[in-house]
């Protein structure tokens, strides 16, 4: 029967809807101006496994101190390095601190070596050169030419198993390393156990136990090869270890199959043909060597890379397809790569069977919900939360859901602060769990019991002994003596509060939302009205004599400044302008903000930002500014918001190996990126309110998961033309320049007409 045109443009959308190789636009290699915090290995999206590259063995500590150099290696890997130590299974994306880099792997041929060498002498250990002209990293792969050991390496994952391949020459002396000592932010006393058992010629498993940041962490893992290998062996380097037991009866160097320690290396031996590939599957578990075992044979139960890599490269596909643009090619290549970079981080934290390890590190199954962990929420809540609640709203849910467990888990019946591996390791300031779980609600996300989250935010927020919070019930502000980072904590305690207000004006508790309002209003305490800038306050509530409003270094503020800082009042910028001397003043403040020039002085004290972060004196490098450019519009100069953002897309992301103007913090500068290039930012994540900013992008449609459709048209779009002259939604004119999250959900049509006049109101 010959089809009718009708029915033939019945088909149209769902060929639109078919999928893009997009992942083919994602550079894992793109991170942070002269450190290594993102690393370039596979892993899938929200993945329990991520296996990438060691290019050092920089030590946390160096003769008794804090060794600087190791803040270079926070994800492992440093793009400038020369030599490659292994690929070790467990990283953290662009955070500022680290842990991790768990049982490395690496393959060698030749005379056997169990140190990893130098970077000066690389063939006087196991590690090896390598160039980036033979290096590839690819959403889900990675793979790499050791060029001292004339070894091809391969690597992809699924959730919980990595896959390497190693292709070797011919050798009577080939070996792969298993090195149980190394890890990131590592120091002599870091490994607190470790155990291996060899089950046959294939398959061992184990666990190890360590001490970091993570206080008591203990991973567990199974290890099986494709080929046996004809010998087995190891060194123990528990050298200060007094009491070794009767377990000297045994040689335990070689071929024995039970092995303990604290610092532990394993070599595994074979013969190998020309091009021979032998391939090494490395399952993780929280809980159990039977769990890991597990999840091997559940996910990768055969021997066929390519098909895992495939799978691995379909399932970024499949996320990154959620939203299609139509961008120029550099433009298509930061904003996937931010997507992808979006999508690694909070981690899956269960097994197959639902199994993980709680805070009491007894076990617990996730019943109903998929369990996560790698919470870096005084980043993420800012933008990553609520862009997971517009295109991750059922795994924002989950995360939520395993929020509220931890603090069920929880000795102190708090919510997570910075949370990994059945620990908080209690990093930055606030309690911005509070803000995840309450914008999660109001904007009809979260699918548990609200009248929990908002006794667990209040349990929290009530924890007097906790970062001054009892001072700043009692005060209204925390004492400068009290706390390094006073400031910090109580504006960032006043914004989170009034995000309890506003979960409880949502479940009509006008006690609590009063309560949490007059709380929320505490940052007015820090605020000196002479000065206009935010001040560390005393005991006796004078203001601290001698402030230094450039300066990073101990003024109260933590990874900023009172510029910066002076104008984090995310909720109430209303407010804090008529504060700051009415709209003409706080518009003037914000010019010198992001027009001011930095002394040199002004980095002796910033680890973490270079002058390639900075914008004037606006830090996007670091996130306590991040909704600063936004403030024009409430001050009533849109057209401002829409320069400064432009220009903070085009000078804090590019497609370069130094691309990114900061530590990533798992996702939030790349969330920052999708948002604004999408023309539109969280400033108050609590609130349904997105500020209107200046799309970068010629158009995207976004595929929300209740299976609607939501686009976003710039006509005339430009880099001349970054002014907005009007907004239509639906058709409708949009006068207000927000835009709220249930338009968004409902699907439709949102169309910028761009231009070169500069607008304080839209026509």
């Amino acid at each position: 029967m010959k089809k009718s045109w009708y029915h033939l443009l019945l088909l149209l959308p769902l060929a639109s809807l078919a999928q893009k190789d997009l992942f083919k636009y994602v550079r894992p290699i793109i991170g942070t101006e002269k450190m290594g915090h993102t690393y370039p290995g596979a892993t899938v999206p929200f993945g329990a496994v991520q296996l990438s590259p060691e290019t050092d063995t920089i030590s946390y500590e160096l003769n008794g101190k804090y060794n600087g150099k190791v803040y270079n290696y926070c994800a492992g890997y440093r793009y400038e390095d020369k030599t490659i130590t292994g690929f070790s299974h467990t990283h953290f994306s662009g955070t500022g601190h680290s842990d991790l880099g768990d049982f490395l792997i690496m393959p060698t041929q030749g005379k056997l070596q169990l140190n990893p060498g130098t970077a000066d002498n690389p063939l006087n250990g196991y590690r090896s050169a390598f160039s980036h002209d033979n290096e590839l990293a690819e959403a889900g792969y990675y793979k790499v030419k050791l060029d001292d050991h004339n070894i091809l390496a391969e690597l992809t994952t699924s959730q919980r198993v990595g896959m390497h391949q190693y292709t070797f020459p011919k050798s009577p002396e080939s070996h792969i390393i298993f090195d149980l000592m190394s890890g990131i932010y590592q120091y002599p006393e870091k490994n607190v156990w470790t155990y291996v058992r060899v089950v046959n010629d294939t398959l061992l498993t184990g666990y190890r136990q360590t001490n970091g940041w993570a206080r008591t962490r203990t991973v567990y893992f199974a290890m099986s090869f494709s080929k046996p290998f004809k010998k087995y062996g190891q060194q123990n380097y528990d050298d200060k270890q007094s009491y070794r037991g009767f377990w000297r009866k045994f040689n335990q160097t070689e071929n024995f199959p039970e092995i303990a320690g604290k610092n532990i290396r394993m070599y595994f031996d074979f013969d190998t043909d020309e091009q021979e590939k032998v391939q090494i599957k490395f399952a993780l578990s929280p809980v159990s060597q039977k769990n890991a075992l597990e999840n091997m044979q559940t996910e990768i139960p055969h021997w066929d890379f390519e098909k895992v890599k495939n799978e691995a490269q379909a399932e970024w596909n499949k996320e990154l397809n959620k939203i299609v643009i139509n961008a120029s090619e550099d433009d298509k290549v930061n904003f996937y790569t931010s997507m992808y970079h979006t999508f690694i981080t909070p981690t899956i934290y269960n097994d197959v069977n639902g199994e993980y390890k709680g805070l009491g590190q007894d076990v617990h199954k996730a019943d109903g919900f998929t369990n996560y962990t790698t919470f870096s929420l005084w980043d993420t809540y800012r933008a990553l939360h609520p862009f997971f609640n517009l295109m991750q709203p059922s795994r924002n849910s989950d995360m939520v859901q395993s929020m509220m467990a931890h603090y069920d888990q929880s000795a102190l019946k708090m919510l997570p602060i910075w949370s990994h591996y059945a620990n908080d390791n209690w990093c930055m300031s606030g309690y911005h769990s509070v803000s995840v779980i309450v914008d999660a609600i109001i904007k009809g996300v979260y699918k548990g019991n609200p009248e929990e989250a908002l006794q667990a935010c209040i349990s929290t927020s009530n924890h007097r002994d906790y970062e001054g919070i009892g001072y700043y019930i009692d005060n209204g502000f925390i004492p400068a003596e009290k706390s390094g980072t006073s400031i910090s904590n109580t504006l960032e305690y006043a914004y989170d509060d009034w995000c309890i207000a506003q979960l409880a004006k949502h479940l009509n508790k006008q006690d609590v939302y009063e309560e949490y309002t007059k709380r929320s209003g505490n940052w007015q305490n820090n605020f000196d009205a002479e000065t206009g800038f935010m001040r560390a306050k005393l005991a006796d509530g004078t203001f601290k004599p001698n402030p230094d409003v450039m300066s990073t270094h101990g003024q109260g503020f933590i990874e900023g400044n009172s510029w910066n800082y002076s104008f984090f009042v995310p909720h109430t910028p209303e407010l804090l302008m008529q504060k700051m001397g009415g709209k003409e003043k706080f518009a003037e403040r914000l010019d010198k903000l992001f027009t001011m020039q930095l002394p040199d002085a002004f980095f002796s004290d910033t680890e973490d930002i270079t002058r390639e972060g900075i914008i004037g004196g606006y830090v996007h490098g670091n996130e306590p500014a991040h909704h600063v450019a936004y403030l024009y519009n409430t001050a009533g100069q849109p057209w401002k918001t829409q320069e400064r953002v432009r220009m903070i897309l085009k000078m804090q992301y590019k497609n370069a190996p130094d691309g990114l103007g900061g530590n990533d913090d798992c996702g939030q500068m790349s969330a920052w990126y999708i948002f604004s290039s999408l023309g539109f930012y969280p400033v108050a994540p609590g609130s349904v309110d997105y500020a209107l900013g200046s799309p970068a992008l010629k158009s995207a449609v976004l595929q929300l998961e209740n299976g609607k459709t939501f686009t976003i048209e710039a006509k005339n779009q430009s880099d001349k033309n970054v002014y907005v002259q009007k907004v239509l939604l639906n058709g409708k004119p949009i006068k207000d320049f927000i835009l709220r999250h249930n338009e968004i959900v409902a699907g439709g049509k949102l169309v910028f007409y761009m231009g070169p006049r500069r607008l304080n109101r839209f026509f």
